[in-house]
Parts: C-alpha cells; structure tokens; sequence
C-alpha cells in the first residue's frame, strides 16, 4: 500500500495543520464544482492560501501513488536511465518532483513550471522540508501552457492530470513541445476512458516525434484494446490519514488510485514481454492474468502449479507489472 515519504507527509501536515478541516472540505467542494463545470486554462483557480492547502491535502496523496507507480514501472523498464535534470511541467506544488526523486536519487537539478503562484508558494514551502537536496534546491517558474511549453532541456520531463485541462486542440502541440530536447517523457492521466484516450493520442504524438514507448506497453505499434469496450488503466491503493478522510468526508482508511500512463524514450530500451492490465485472479493453484502482449494483442494466461516457478512469480504479480518479471540487466535493445 502506497504512502507519502515522512519528510512530505509532515511538511503536509504542518501546512495543513494552519487551518480548520471543516474550512478545508468546504474548499475542496467548490474546487470540485469549477473543475467539474469547466474554465479557462490560463485562470488561476487556486487563488488563496486555504485552497491550495485543501487542494493538496486532497490532491497529492493520491497524485504521489500514482506518478510514483508510473515512474518505478519505467526506471523498471530502463534500469540504465539515471536522470540528472527533471523538468515537470504545470506541476501545481511539487508532486512530482518528490516522486521522481524517490525514484531517481541520480536527480540533481529539478524545475517546476506552474501557473499559480499560491501553488508555487506552497510548493516551495514543502520543498524546503524535503531530504533531497534537488527538491530542497528546486526552481519554481510560473508559466502559462497554452498550445506548447517553453522548457529548459532536460533528461526528465513529467506531466501529471494536466492535459485534462487544456482544450483539445492545444494538447498535441503541448505533448510535441514536451518531448523536445527530453531524453524521457512521462504522460499521467486519470484513470477514466478520457484519460486514457488524451494518454492514447499522447502516445502517438511521442512515437512520430521519435521517441520509443518504454512503459506500460510492451510496443510501439496501435493500441489493440477496442476502444468501445475498455480503456488501459492502472490502479494504486494508498493509505488515507485521518486528515485526509476528513477532508474527503470518507471513511475507508485507503482509497485506490486508478490512472493512465506513457513513458517514452529518445532512446530505445529493453520492453516487457507483456503487461498485467486487470487484477490478476487467484485462485487456489491456478492464476489467471489478462496481457498486453509484444506481438498478439492482449491475451489471457493461465499459469497452474504444474508450471513451477512461473507459479511461484504468477503468486506475487500484481496489476500493472510486467510478466515474466525481468531482472533487467541496465541494457538497450
């Protein structure tokens, strides 16, 4: 189960700590509403102190599992790749940069592009409680994305449920800009049919622009999941504090995080065989896991306790991992 690291849990809870929960929940309600009847990307919605702070609370747990998950899936993926720079762009207070430095202790260097600055100033003020001397030494630049990202080269460059909030017409532009001058890309989007369908059209912008699919999927070519009937999604269980549930107004001591992703390289590197997209079923002696496959589209696999040790790892594999595990020896295709 995924949590925050304790040097960003308890920068959190000291931000959040400044305010009433009650004062909180009430902001994150109207945030959900302006987010839910739509606005203008170049708005600032996060224009005060408390809905910020609401946001993050809200906002970053999940937001934390989910980058964190896409991120471990493609350093899986590309065990020779030790980013010195990370660019994340609209990257609201900080998120991924804590993600990516847990991922990549390599990071020496990391900028933050956002568009608000109460979310930049809270960003910062996390920032200075964090371990990593990158995060600790981040810079915060405010920027509006429009139809492309003006960005500093960079080894690193992220993404995270942004897309979702430009007009349709601008994210293909935005998606190019960002894989300029990128040795890696990472696209996160929500875990919906919509989501993966902006993630889907990211993906193809990445391939013409030169770039190789590194993670989830174990190819280049069309996506085979029929659109009409299913979408590639992943999903993330973490932890909930009690701050949390109270903000939420839920009760569960966890929540699951369901999200969509694509990495991309400037380089080629080694791929899954195939990927894990559903829960696998266990059952007593038998595992059954739906895959995407390298050249048959997605199958499903049955492995019982006759095949040995590919039972054994069947036991341990989880939804969105790679099958067979690889131990991945740091080379390129």
């Amino acid at each position: 189960m995924a949590s925050l690291p304790k040097d960003l849990s308890d920068a959190l809870d000291s931000v959040l700590g400044r305010f009433a929960p009650a004062d909180m929940t009430r902001s994150v309600q109207n945030l959900i509403q302006q987010y839910r009847e739509g606005f203008d990307p170049a708005d600032t919605v996060l224009g005060s102190e408390i809905d910020v702070a609401a946001y993050a609370g809200y906002r970053m747990p999940a937001t934390f599992a989910a980058i964190s998950t896409a991120l471990r899936h493609t350093a899986e993926m590309a065990p020779g790749f030790a980013p010195r720079t990370h660019v994340d762009v609209g990257g609201g207070t900080g998120t991924a940069i804590w993600a990516a430095t847990g991922i990549w202790p390599s990071l020496e260097s990391v900028a933050v592009l956002e568009q608000a600055p109460k979310a930049i100033a809270l960003g910062k003020r996390l920032a200075k409680r964090a371990e990593s001397p990158a995060v600790r030494d981040a810079r915060w630049e405010q920027a509006v994305i429009r139809g492309t990202v003006t960005k500093p080269p960079a080894d690193l460059v992220t993404m995270s449920y942004v897309l979702n909030e430009l007009p349709p017409d601008t994210q293909e532009g935005v998606v190019r800009s960002l894989a300029a001058q990128a040795r890696m890309v990472v696209l996160v989007e929500p875990g919906t049919p919509a989501g993966y369908a902006r993630i889907s059209a990211a993906r193809d912008v990445l391939i013409d622009q030169g770039l190789s699919v590194v993670a989830p999927c174990p190819h280049d070519h069309v996506c085979p999941i029929p659109r009409d009937r299913d979408w590639c999604h992943f999903s993330v269980r973490l932890n909930r504090s009690a701050l949390h549930r109270q903000i939420k107004v839920g009760t569960l001591g966890f929540e699951d995080e369901k999200f969509s992703y694509v990495a991309a390289s400037a380089q080629p590197w080694a791929r899954a065989a195939n990927r894990v997209l559903r829960h696998p079923l266990k059952r007593k002696g038998l595992v059954s896991m739906r895959l995407c496959t390298g050249g048959e589209g997605v199958t499903d696999e049955i492995v019982s306790k006759r095949h040995g040790d590919a039972y054994r790892m069947a036991r341990d594999v989880s939804w969105g991992d790679e099958w067979p595990p690889s131990t991945g020896d740091g080379s390129e295709e």
